[in-house]
């Protein structure tokens, strides 16, 4: 028997992340997901078998412990999950600087630092290094303008992203930057057009579509590729 595909979801309290843990593990997968507080992961703690590990993403400290505490372990996914709306002002210029530094800081700059300390444990040949992008990230998609913010945080993601995966070593992991669709979540509300059962489904059909092949990708939950 094949030992089991093993994964590192980072942001996994509820909603999507919290989804993908589901179905990874109803799949087989041995799954160790983080979350910024224990005490509030009350649904986590109830899938069988996953390993749950504290991580505030933003901090250096909290990120020195958890790759502490994972030292030596092999990885055939490693998803970055974590991330924020960010401030919704009438006017994006509007913002102050300590709401842009945290927007930037958790969307695009604390992600690629995980990954940055992570991607020597990825499986060699068939790895994934997998983002939660969006399509609003895409700069050819001139809607949602009361996201402005929001989507230039993306865009930021998608273009540090594309530095990281320039820079690293051969053999190089397969990279995804991933839409998951307009989802019903906290950040989704509740009129998005699909639920996180149908967004997950898709997402890890990707992750296996995609094990092997190299490269950088941004595509949706269904495969489609979206324009960068």
């Amino acid at each position: 028997m094949s030992a089991k595909k093993t994964a590192l979801i980072i942001g996994a309290s509820r909603g999507l992340g919290l989804g993908l843990v589901q179905r990874l593990t109803e799949q087989g997968w041995d799954v160790t997901a983080t979350v910024r507080d224990a005490h509030k992961a009350d649904d986590l703690k109830a899938v069988p078998g996953v390993h749950i590990q504290t991580l505030d993403l933003d901090e250096q400290s909290s990120l020195e412990v958890l790759t502490h505490n994972l030292k030596g372990q092999v990885y055939d996914l490693l998803f970055v999950n974590a991330g924020i709306m960010g401030p919704l002002h009438n006017s994006p210029t509007d913002a102050t600087a300590g709401e842009l530094g945290q927007l930037f800081l958790t969307n695009a700059v604390a992600p690629i630092r995980l990954a940055k300390r992570f991607v020597d444990q990825i499986r060699p040949g068939t790895g994934i290094i997998a983002f939660m992008s969006s399509v609003l990230g895409s700069v050819a998609m001139p809607d949602a303008p009361e996201m402005a913010l929001y989507k230039a945080s993306k865009a930021a993601l998608n273009s540090m992203t594309n530095t990281f995966v320039t820079q690293l070593s051969e053999p190089k992991p397969t990279v995804l930057s991933v839409h998951p669709g307009w989802v019903r979540t906290a950040m989704g509300g509740e009129g998005a057009d699909i639920d996180v059962e149908t967004s997950v489904r898709g997402i890890v059909e990707q992750l296996e579509r995609f094990a092997g092949k190299g490269g950088h990708h941004f595509v949706n939950y269904k495969g489609e590729t979206i324009p960068w």
